[in-house]
């Protein structure tokens, strides 16, 4: 694929035909153990992605009486196709279970976009924040083996390292600490529009569903665990969307989401492997362009410009839903002494007094996430030496 244009060719299923059903929406979930991780990595991130159009589109509406009912319109169609998509999880993943899971996406998603980014300090800032994603995933392995006995790699299939990065107990920063430079809106290539829209939209669900989960948990490590962690997954949303130029008009930035919804979903229709669920991503790829071509009408009559000048640009390639462990590896390797002040990244030792002090008040009564992985160390097999121990 030579350029993003391809992507938007087609017209796709006209808004007044993308119809649903019940019994569609809340179809066969996916199986926990005998489907590939990925599949699950492509659904958690386009919910993910869903949801944050909702988002967008809800926002919009508050500030653009104009624009209201093709809002409503399209969020509709949204509501359907993100309620679709996340029911595909099955019953049978614990909350932390999931919760493992989503930080899975957020490594090998952030790890892909990291990779094929062109603008050199927006990539760092992936790198930045991913080595904190990995931290993450290591620390509520060691709270599904404390709380479940349950080995994480079950759920991450082998594909995702389950090791230390850089503590949790060292992401917690002065907020304006976590402000970053923003792309320009008439230089910045269009995929480096779609990678800030679309990890910005990934993180935001992280966030949301810690906020949601944490307090239904009766064990006080696990709650404080949520509390800690959800405060980092705000932080990155803060980094994430200070990325996207706050110049761009709201209509620019709804061109960019649906450029960037179409990309995603055709990643995924690239690459997956069960039948079933390519054909919901063919589906919504056909949906997303719908969506494309009436917000391109919306942009010409109410800004009186063309799409092209914001939908122009070169895909490197498509999200590359595959294990990045060397990569992260690698990352892990160089970076994990980088520190965020300002607007910089720096070495631990020049880190800024806020961010410093900002800690020294939040850790004063201990901090869950040093003390849920204490002596822990994943090794394989875990859970069914447990269950034979039992």
């Amino acid at each position: 694929m030579d350029t993003l244009t391809s992507l938007f060719d087609g017209k796709g299923t006209p808004l007044a035909k993308q119809k649903f059903t019940w019994r569609e929406m809340a179809t066969r979930p996916i199986s926990k153990l005998d489907d590939d991780a990925f599949t699950r990595v492509r659904i958690i991130l386009m919910n993910g992605i869903e949801m944050d159009a909702l988002r967008l589109k809800n926002i919009g509406a508050r500030f653009h009486g104009p624009l209201r009912e093709a809002l409503a319109q399209v969020r509709r169609a949204e509501q359907h196709q993100a309620t679709m998509v996340n029911w595909l999880l099955s019953a049978d993943h614990s909350p932390l279970e999931t919760t493992v899971a989503y930080e899975q996406v957020a490594i090998e998603v952030t790890a892909a976009v990291a990779q094929t980014e062109p603008d050199p300090y927006q990539a760092q800032t992936y790198r930045f924040g991913l080595l904190e994603d990995f931290d993450h995933l290591y620390r509520y392995s060691a709270m599904l083996d404390r709380l479940e006995g349950k080995d994480a790699n079950n759920i991450l299939q082998g594909y995702t390292d389950i090791i230390p990065s850089r503590p949790t107990t060292d992401h917690h920063r002065a907020p304006e600490d976590d402000l970053r430079d923003s792309y320009q809106r008439d230089s910045a290539a269009l995929i480096t529009k779609i990678h800030a829209a679309m990890i910005t939209a990934a993180e935001y669900q992280t966030h949301d569903y810690y906020m949601t989960i944490g307090p239904t948990f009766s064990d006080p490590l696990a709650r404080q665990l949520y509390a800690e962690i959800a405060s980092v997954e705000e932080q990155h949303v803060t980094q994430y969307g200070s990325l996207q130029d706050p110049d761009e008009s709201f209509l620019e930035k709804w061109l960019i989401h649906e450029a960037m919804e179409i990309y995603a979903y055709h990643s995924c229709m690239e690459q997956e492997e069960n039948p079933r669920i390519k054909a919901i991503w063919e589906r919504f790829v056909d949906y997303e362009l719908g969506h494309l071509n009436l917000v391109s009408e919306l942009f010409k009559k109410h800004e009186g410009r063309d799409p092209a000048e914001v939908l122009q640009g070169s895909v490197p390639r498509l999200i590359e839903f595959k294990s990045q462990r060397e990569f992260v590896r690698k990352t892990l390797a160089a970076e994990i002494d980088l520190r965020a002040k300002g607007h910089q990244f720096v070495d631990r030792k020049d880190e800024g007094k806020a961010s410093k002090d900002y800690r020294k008040q939040l850790h004063a009564d201990g901090v869950a996430s040093e003390t849920v992985s204490a002596g822990y160390q994943w090794t394989p097999g875990t859970e069914l030496s447990l269950k034979k121990a039992s």
